[in-house]
């Protein structure tokens, strides 16, 4: 196990350092991909060998854990300071929170799928040891009215559009980040300039397993 830890490691640094190639120089972002093992968040262990190339991974109940370059370009658009308080939409694998614990933001983080909550929870808090990741088990385009107000809020699936839901939660002066459209998405970053003013930006395509039609019922915005 020694020596496969070894190689692990070294693919990690290389990743790290390829990421850099592909625009990602928030010194946060990379010094969280250089901390978190991304293997330990893929059951099979079979699949350990390519846990640091960049492609996406098959986990529970026929989701994906994003390729790294994906997860690093999300994190570097919320702008992360210590203390932020994060929502995620979509636990997943638990990989993007725990990224966003090491860049030192307080997560709060919603899973629909039972599984993969339970199996998230079990890895971030008691094999892993992160304290700085609250894990919940519900419809995330809901959001956590009872934690509100976030100061950014990440969302992990294809939304059809973005949920007003969500808005409401997000602080003046936060920031959401969310794949927006049907099929192939645009990355869009929000930031809430007052109650009623939003500043949209894009940033390109993107694709996402989409957000399932259970979520988006009763919280539908016009944004």
């Amino acid at each position: 196990m020694g020596g496969l830890d070894f190689v692990l490691q070294g693919k990690k640094k290389a990743l790290v350092s390829w990421l850099r190639t592909q625009g990602i120089d928030d010194e946060n972002v990379l010094n969280a991909f250089g901390v978190v093992d991304r293997h330990r968040f893929i059951e099979n262990s079979l699949f350990w060998h390519n846990a640091y190339e960049n492609t996406p991974v098959p986990i529970a109940c026929g989701q994906t854990m994003s390729q790294p370059l994906t997860v690093a370009f999300q994190s570097q658009l919320l702008n992360i300071c210590k203390k932020d308080k994060v929502l995620e939409i979509g636990t997943g694998s638990g990989y993007q929170a725990a990224i966003l614990a090491a860049m030192g933001a307080m997560v709060y983080s919603i899973e629909r799928q039972i599984e993969l909550f339970r199996k998230t929870r079990i890895l971030l808090k008691d094999t892993l040891g992160i304290t700085n990741v609250n894990l919940f088990y519900g419809d995330g385009f809901k959001g956590l009215p009872d934690e509100a107000p976030f100061d950014k809020i990440i969302v992990t699936c294809g939304a059809p559009e973005v949920p007003t839901s969500l808005l409401a939660q997000l602080k003046v002066g936060g920031i959401i980040v969310i794949p927006v459209g049907d099929g192939v998405q645009e990355m869009k970053r929000i930031t809430k300039v007052s109650d009623d003013e939003y500043h949209q930006e894009s940033f390109g395509e993107f694709k996402f397993v989409p957000m399932l039609e259970s979520m988006v019922k009763g919280n539908r915005g016009s944004f």
